[in-house]
Parts: C-alpha cells; sequence; structure tokens
C-alpha cells in the first residue's frame, strides 16, 4: 500500500492561534545568500520563482544569512507577488553593523562581502530595529512571522526583554504570528510552555535520523496548539547523501550515524523509495507540524524538492524501519501507526 504523506503544496496551516499560515512545504533562504558556496543574483531570483512555481508559500530568511543578502534578494522576487498571497519569517537577534575591515564572511559559512558584522542583540530596543531594518532589506510591507533567532546563549535576555517586545509589536498588529528559531529542542521547549508563541521553528532535532524534539517539545506543542516548524531535514548533508566524511548538524558525523544513515537508505531504496524523499516526508507524521523547510541555492534544487515532497512513500516503509530498530516505536510516522 502507499499513501501520500503531504498535503497539497499550495495548502496552507494556521500558525497557533494566529491568522498567519504556512504551505506544508517551505522555502528556506539562507542557501540564496551563498551559504558555503556564491549563488548568482540570477541564480537566486530564479530559485525563488521555481519555489513560487512549485506552490510554495512560505518563506523563511534571516539577517543572519548572508549578511543580509538573502532578504534583499528574497524580498524582489517577493514584492512581484501578491502581498495577501504569500507568508515571511524574519528573524531578530543579531543586528547588522557596517563593517569596513574587508574579507569574506565565510567563517559564519557565507560567501559574500563581509560588509557587516553581527551583533547579539535581544534588547526590546535591538528587536524593534532588527525588524525596522528587515522590512526595509525585504522592501515589504510588513512580515507575516517573527522569531527569535538562536538565542541559546542569551536565554535570560531573551525571555526578559526580546520575547515581551515581539508580544507587543503582535498586539500592536505590526506582526501576526511570533516565535523562536533554533538547533535544539530544549529552550524551545521553554517558550512553548512558558510563554504565548504561536510556533517554533526546530532545526535538525526532528529527523528520520534522530528525534529529540519528540521527548518533550512536540508533545508540548501539540497540548497547547502550538505549532512546530521543522528545518534541517537532512541533518546538513547527512541524510541527503550519507557516505563517511559527511556533516552531520555542521561537524563531521560519527561512525555511528554514518552507518545508521547508510542502512536507512539502504531500506528505504529497497521500498523504490530515495532517502531524501523519506527524510522530507517524516515529519509531517506529527500532528504539531504545521511546515518543514528545505533550502535550495538552484531551480534543478527548488524542483527536485518540490518532486520528493509530492512522492507518495509506501506505508509498509515505516513499518520496516521500526522493525529494523532504525525508528522508535512511538514515532509517529505519516500516513501509518
Amino acid at each position: 500500500m502507499s499513501v501520500r504523506t503531504h498535503v497539497d503544496p499550495q495548502a496552507a496551516t494556521r500558525l497557533g492561534s494566529s491568522r498567519v499560515a504556512a504551505t506544508a512545504l517551505g522555502f528556506g533562504a539562507a542557501s540564496i545568500a551563498g551559504l558555503y558556496t556564491p549563488v548568482s543574483e540570477r541564480a537566486a531570483a530564479a530559485t525563488v520563482e521555481a519555489a513560487w512555481d512549485a506552490g510554495i508559500r512560505y518563506f523563511d530568511t534571516a539577517p543572519h544569512y548572508g549578511l543580509g543578502l538573502s532578504e534583499r534578494r528574497l524580498g524582489e522576487v517577493l514584492r512581484t507577488k501578491p502581498r495577501a498571497s504569500y507568508t515571511v519569517s524574519t528573524k531578530v537577534g543579531r543586528l547588522l553593523e557596517p563593517y569596513s575591515g574587508g574579507g569574506d564572511d565565510l567563517a559564519h559559512g557565507f560567501a559574500v562581502p563581509a560588509t557587516h558584522h553581527r551583533v547579539w542583540d535581544f534588547t526590546a530596543d535591538g528587536v524593534r530595529r532588527s525588524l525596522e531594518d528587515s522590512l526595509d532589506r525585504l522592501g515589504l510591507d510588513r512580515i507575516d512571522v517573527v522569531l527569535l533567532h538562536d538565542p541559546d546563549d542569551h536565554g535570560e535576555q531573551a525571555f526578559r526583554e526580546a520575547y515581551p517586545a515581539l508580544e507587543r509589536l503582535r498586539a500592536e498588529g505590526v506582526v501576526g504570528a511570533v516565535g523562536a528559531g533554533m538547533n535544539q529542542a530544549e529552550m524551545l521547549t521553554r517558550f512553548v510552555t512558558d510563554t504565548d508563541v504561536d510556533a517554533v521553528l526546530c532545526a535538525s532535532r526532528y529527523t528520520l535520523l534522530e528525534q529529540p524534539a519528540l521527548d518533550a517539545l512536540l508533545p508540548a506543542a501539540s497540548e497547547r496548539g502550538k505549532s512546530v516548524i521543522i528545518g534541517g531535514v537532512f541533518n546538513s548533508g547527512l541524510l541527503a547523501d550519507p557516505r563517511p566524511g559527511a556533516s552531520c548538524n555542521y561537524a563531521a558525523a560519527p561512525h555511528e550515524l554514518v552507518g545508521r544513515a547508510l542502512r536507512l537508505r539502504e531500506i528505504t531504496e529497497s521500498y523504490g523509495i530515495s532517502l531524501r524523499a523519506a527524510a522530507l516526508a517524516f515529519p509531517f507524521g506529527h500532528p504539531a507540524v504545521a511546515s518543514v523547510l528545505v533550502g535550495a541555492r538552484s531551480v534543478a534544487e527548488t524542483q527536485d524538492a518540490a518532486a520528493l515532497h509530492a512522492h507518495p512513500i509506501p506505508a509498509a516503509l515505516w513499518d520496516e524501519l521500526r522493525d529494523q530498530g532504525l525508528l522508535p516505536l512511538r514515532v509517529p510516522a505519516p500516513g501509518g501507526r
């Protein structure tokens, strides 16, 4: 038996109790800002257009991505589209200050000139300034979702100053939904349980390879009616191309995880399914998951992601992964038990 493990890309889910909706497949705009290697302006624009043509209507960006280049490039395309027809999220927590020292930004992962440097700022004033700067770079009249970006080492200030500032902006109608985005599940759980966020973005912590977000974050989100957006479904490369030396969560993958990923690929391919298709489908098994972000740097990569999202997945595949000990029994799978 085969079942479709996705909804139509243009079908949208509201984030928490807000009026803001996100399509099941979202576009992560870090890659078009030269993530690791340069991307031309023309290629970036064509990539966003390809996402639009594929039915994607949720776009996520941040000042951090390419020192504002992601926001500028994304805005250039989205300004040509009907404003009510798409959702944009960006992030606050890093201000961009002009820098004249030269060089590039590869130390932070982006192949762009180092025209600015990042300054951590989770104050209320910093939140408003960051949002104003993002609106200017995007060239839009509003931003739908604002997320606190990586407050790992700034938790006290994020909860005491930055989050209340987001609540005020939401109450004023300046933004439609608020939340936080991180590469961990623990602090995101606190945001879900201790604040009134609409959604959180959890990267690399709920994937086919590992599911720490299932311990507390996802159950808490379900219980409280909050939405979870999932990023990093390929664990920064290991589930896209499992091999010795592959990256996992932005570091060299341990031997044990490489072996696990290779075994996952062996089983998924025995069902005629690519590992990437299974990895992209997997998060949708949990009811708290509203959207899954995919990053792309070319038209071909965007079209490939859309095709993976649309591919039917045999329900028996998830059962096989459980039987082989590669998927915990308690993990809900798309279209299955």
